[in-house]
């Protein structure tokens, strides 16, 4: 059951971390390749590569894993110039194993992206009007006091929904509340038990919320559950074998390197606390995915491609919404762009335990898929280790 308490809610990317890396990154994109110099792989880093990326700092980005930040990271660099991909840390503390590269991870919010891209194809089958408000299409399942409501402004987070309501205010609290289980159903009737929160379309509030209700759309317009379209109409033309919803399940089935949260105790002692097996079902549609590096970065091409939604709709990913002080989302990515002037498209996810990124310019110059086992992975700021992988990645 969903208590009325402090709602817990996905956040993007951090801006103020971001914005502090953006005002020093410079994206380079040479004409030709670049020289790949030999060096010797700092001690439990497994990297491969081809001429491009800056592969020394790379290297070191990932150099002393696990740490107090995180446990584990796998990197997948690419384009025009060249690829590289590594791993470092820690399959589980207990064993000190090395991490698995090749191992499942929750994909958190990268979630939104898929969901995004399904909307878009509805649209593009002319099943779903993006300028029409979504309680035509729910009117059972929204009240009237959102009547206003479009199906763009539900993809690009300018809806004005709250947020839906979850237990625990603290770690422990939400730890506690770990493996309880909530339908989608239930999300949408706490949230929309309140108030809006602004006029639709005037301000952009980023809420888990929103993919929450468009989840839901997917399976009125189809008559299947939001699972069975993503799997028929992505995965399985993608062959993103290792990505799948797990449902009520609150494991992750198959190999993957373990999530920590780091738990401060009264007596000022650390712990590390093993959280990878956590119930998702509060995330739904907006974050509850599991995927591999190799599997999104193949969704990432393929998107940014036009193979996934067809390129009018597709213009829809790439267009913030106009007239909002401070807006950066559009449906299902986020816009950044570097101290020269380039942009980066992408989007981050973060459950207890891992962080998750995909990002690329527009042209897919340049590629970023990671994730990081952070030990604070629902943090207020940027984990140092995926700061040093972007850093890394988005430089000359």
């Amino acid at each position: 059951m969903i208590t009325n308490s402090r709602a817990h809610q996905e956040q993007p990317m951090r801006t103020r971390a971001l914005t502090a890396i953006a005002a020093t990154l410079v994206l380079g994109l040479a004409a030709g390749p670049l020289a790949v110099p030999a060096f010797a792989s700092p001690a439990g880093v497994t990297r491969s590569t081809t001429a491009g990326p800056d592969v020394n700092a790379l290297a070191a980005a990932l150099t002393g894993l696990p740490d107090s930040d995180a446990t584990a990271a796998l990197v997948r660099v690419g384009g025009a110039d060249g690829r590289w991909r590594g791993s470092a840390g820690v399959h589980d503390l207990a064993s000190g194993s090395a991490a698995d590269p090749n191992g499942l991870f929750r994909a958190g919010s990268t979630t939104k992206v898929v969901t995004a891209a399904l909307v878009l194809q509805l649209a593009a089958e002319g099943r779903a009007d993006l300028g029409r408000p979504v309680r035509d299409y729910l009117p059972d399942l929204i009240p009237a006091a959102y009547k206003k409501v479009t199906v763009r402004q539900l993809l690009n987070h300018t809806s004005g929904f709250p947020a839906a309501d979850l237990p625990g205010d603290t770690f422990e609290e939400v730890y506690a509340h770990r493996f309880d289980l909530h339908t989608p159903q239930e999300m949408l009737a706490s949230a929309t038990a309140k108030e809006p929160e602004f006029t639709p379309g005037t301000q952009q509030h980023y809420l888990n919320i929103n993919y929450t209700v468009l989840g839901l759309l997917v399976e009125r317009l189809t008559g299947h559950s939001y699972e069975q379209e993503a799997a028929r109409r992505i995965f399985e033309p993608l062959r993103m074998s290792n990505t799948y919803f797990p449902g009520t399940d609150p494991a992750i089935n198959g190999p993957h390197n373990h999530g920590y949260q780091s738990v401060t105790h009264a007596d000022g002692t650390t712990e590390l606390r093993d959280v990878t097996v956590w119930g998702v079902t509060d995330a739904w549609a907006a974050g509850d995915m599991i995927s591999t590096t190799v599997d999104l970065e193949r969704f990432l091409k393929a998107l940014f491609r036009g193979q996934v939604v067809p390129q009018r709709q597709l213009k829809e990913m790439f267009t913030v919404p106009a007239g909002i002080p401070g807006a950066t989302m559009s449906a299902g990515l986020e816009r950044y762009v570097t101290g020269d002037g380039t942009e980066l498209w992408l989007k981050t996810g973060g459950r207890w335990g891992y962080n998750t990124i995909i990002a690329a310019t527009r042209d897919l110059s340049r590629t970023l898929v990671y994730s990081v086992n952070s030990t604070d992975a629902k943090g207020q700021g940027m984990n140092p280790v995926a700061e040093r992988i972007v850093r890394a990645t988005f430089t000359l």
